[in-house]
């Protein structure tokens, strides 16, 4: 399996940073790569799409709170077995999933394949693209209905979701598009620590982490038959997942620069060591636990931390590889 990654820039420019790509001239083949370039984009793909039955890692969007045109809201999908399983729902979730379908050639990301959600926590970063996600696969075909696997207070915020929604919905279904409402049902599974979701391919463990003062908040182990992933959610600093995550193949882990960290006011220190992880602990907890590769998403650069100086910070306590994660990569 090709280990790094493909990228897309506001989901339109593809770089290829460690497998083949086509020349820009062949992409015309691909109808859906062509109209890219008609937007008059410069567009490089993979020679051929990514083999649907090894497991994907996909970052649709690893933003902030903070309103960065090129990092879109925290959204991660493991593609595996011809179905997306995303974890949580940020503000772009769908386009991003749209945009990333296009380039790496996995139907189950285009939207109305989209089915299948789990949410760490239901903080609004992670959750805006809720809605979206509940109702804009099922405008654009989708024949299944949803299911979403979260913390307690999912079955409330689903329903008065799809209440807000009612009139959009009625005239979908009453009106001349005649759309199934049974297609939008969502079913909603409040969890608790353990296993939470098994398929054939897909085997979903969720597990506590403290996330200041939020009463709920959840990491998932990921299993296939090829790949044990593990995502840490929102954290604060926890001794426990190193255990969780022995010997998987992937650690992704939010972060923030613990430089820039020291240089805010007190109050900020407080808040985000309780809330978050700084980026020499993930380094500690993925020495600890022995994974094969760390991913840095949800990154806070509190005072300017780049990107380089959070990997090193990484590296202080980990030898395995380590990535900053960026929207659109496949890993």
């Amino acid at each position: 399996m090709c280990s790094k990654r493909w990228l897309v820039f506001c989901g339109l420019i593809l770089v290829s940073t460690g497998c083949s790509v086509a020349p820009a001239g062949e992409a015309s083949s691909r109808p859906e790569l062509q109209a890219l370039g008609e937007l008059g984009q410069q567009t490089s793909v993979p020679s051929a799409p990514l083999d649907p039955s090894q497991t994907w890692i996909v970052l649709l969007g690893t933003g902030t709170p903070g309103a960065e045109p090129d990092r879109f809201g925290p959204s991660t999908a493991i593609v595996a077995g011809g179905t997306a399983y995303l974890i949580d729902a940020g503000p772009g979730v769908v386009r991003r999933a749209a945009a990333a379908a296009v380039v790496s050639g996995l139907a189950a990301l285009r939207p109305q394949n989209l089915r299948v959600l789990f949410l760490t926590h239901l903080h609004s970063d992670h959750t805006l693209g809720y809605p979206d996600l509940m109702l804009s696969p099922w405008v654009l075909g989708r024949a299944r209905s949803m299911q979403a696997y979260g913390p307690p207070g999912l079955e409330s915020m689903t329903s008065l979701l799809l209440e807000a929604y009612s009139e959009d919905i009625r005239i979908r279904v009453e009106g001349t598009e005649q759309l199934r409402r049974d297609l939008l049902a969502v079913e909603t599974h409040e969890i608790q620590p353990g296993v939470i979701y098994e398929d054939s391919v897909m085997r979903v463990e969720a597990f506590a982490v403290p996330h200041g003062t939020w009463d709920y908040a959840f990491g998932f182990k990921l299993i296939t038959a090829d790949r044990t992933i593990v995502i840490s959610g929102d954290t604060g600093p926890f001794e426990g997942l190193a255990d969780i995550a022995m010997g998987a193949d992937v650690l992704i882990h939010e972060a923030y620069g613990a430089d820039g960290l020291s240089q805010r006011q007190p109050g900020v220190q407080r808040y985000h060591s309780t809330f978050h992880t700084s980026a020499i602990k993930v380094g500690e907890i993925a020495e600890q636990a022995g994974v094969g590769m760390v991913i840095l998403y949800h990154q806070l650069h509190l005072a300017g931390d780049t990107a380089d100086e959070m990997l090193d910070q990484v590296r202080l306590n980990f030898s395995g590889e380590v990535a900053y994660g960026r929207d659109l990569e496949v890993y």
